[in-house]
């Protein structure tokens, strides 16, 4: 499809805006937002139309599902915080964070495997150590909470990572999409910058997940609809299998050091700990001294 420059510098610049102002929304209105992704499983009948292969059904249920029941239900059952309703109390459990740890994982691994078998060996291999470097919600004998669900309004999903892991993860989940379907990769670019720029707009890295959540989501709803992205920003033009293995090649130059540094600051760490970013770092155990840490219904964020 033959789109001219200036068509790709508005249909992308305004499509990152857009997801900007959906994120914002969606954090400011947890009730609404929860509606919202709970009542978009009902077009599940129409995306038999849409989606083609394993990989894509796969990456559509392992995000659409959780970000409609998990994520929705933790955010309005932290919302109402006091009200000892089991069904509320049911997802302030701590296993929401645990579940929440686990789709991000499966949803680095799909992508990676999806790599190995296109033979982007080189990306591949970045996805396996995004997915090993993916800090835990919580270690034993730690000091640190690295996920947390926001007790405070709007009650957000906040993870705490590294700028580094955000930065990777961006970049190895590009090069993926440019190999594994060049054509979606423009807007693509788009859900990918937008989560990357939302936390660094709001001076929160933190946020990082939680945009990143809807981001995705809202792209992959709109995908198992139907295809309004090609007519717009159509880059099926831009497929080079050069750029595929460089950009693999360059990614994995930066993952490698990255996890070596990784492994070295957790082995140094007195705790066993992650690292994590000095701007906002994770909040303490001990800030929770009178809570039970098995009982997620009652921790509170910093």
């Amino acid at each position: 499809m033959d789109i001219p420059v200036w068509q790709y510098v508005v249909s992308m610049t305004g499509y990152i805006v857009f997801l900007l102002v959906l994120v914002e929304g969606m954090r400011r209105a947890p009730r609404i937002t929860a509606a919202f992704w709970l009542l978009s499983l009902f077009t599940a009948p129409l995306w038999a139309d849409n989606l083609d292969g394993w990989f894509r059904w796969a990456k559509t249920v392992s995000v659409l599902i959780p970000t409609a029941i998990i994520v929705g239900g933790a955010r309005i059952a932290w919302l109402y915080h006091d009200n000892p309703n089991k069904f509320l109390a049911f997802f302030r459990g701590d296993w929401v964070l645990k579940v929440l740890y686990a789709v991000l994982f499966i949803n680095i691994a799909e992508a990676t495997a999806k790599d190995f078998a296109t033979a982007n060996y080189f990306n591949a291999i970045c996805g396996v150590i995004l997915c090993i470097t993916i800090p835990f919600p919580r270690y034993k004998n730690g000091k640190r909470l690295y996920w947390v669900i926001g007790r405070d309004k709007p009650n957000d999903l906040l993870f705490y990572s590294t700028a580094a892991w955000n930065f990777l993860y961006t970049t190895w989940n590009l090069a993926f999409v440019f190999g594994e379907n060049p054509g979606y990769f423009a807007s693509s670019f788009c859900i990918l910058i937008a989560a990357e720029l939302y936390p660094i707009i709001k001076g929160r890295p933190e946020l990082y997940i939680i945009a990143r959540v809807y981001t995705l989501a809202f792209h992959i709803l709109v995908r198992a609809n139907g295809d309004i992205f090609t007519p717009v920003m159509d880059s099926s033009s831009w497929a080079s299998d050069a750029v595929v293995y460089y950009w693999g090649a360059i990614n994995l130059a930066m993952h490698i050091p990255f996890v070596i540094w990784y492994f070295k600051s957790k082995k140094d760490s007195e705790t066993n700990e992650p690292p994590f970013g000095e701007k906002s770092p994770p909040p303490l155990v001990s800030d929770y001294s009178d809570t039970k840490l098995n009982d997620q219904s009652k921790l509170t964020t910093a």
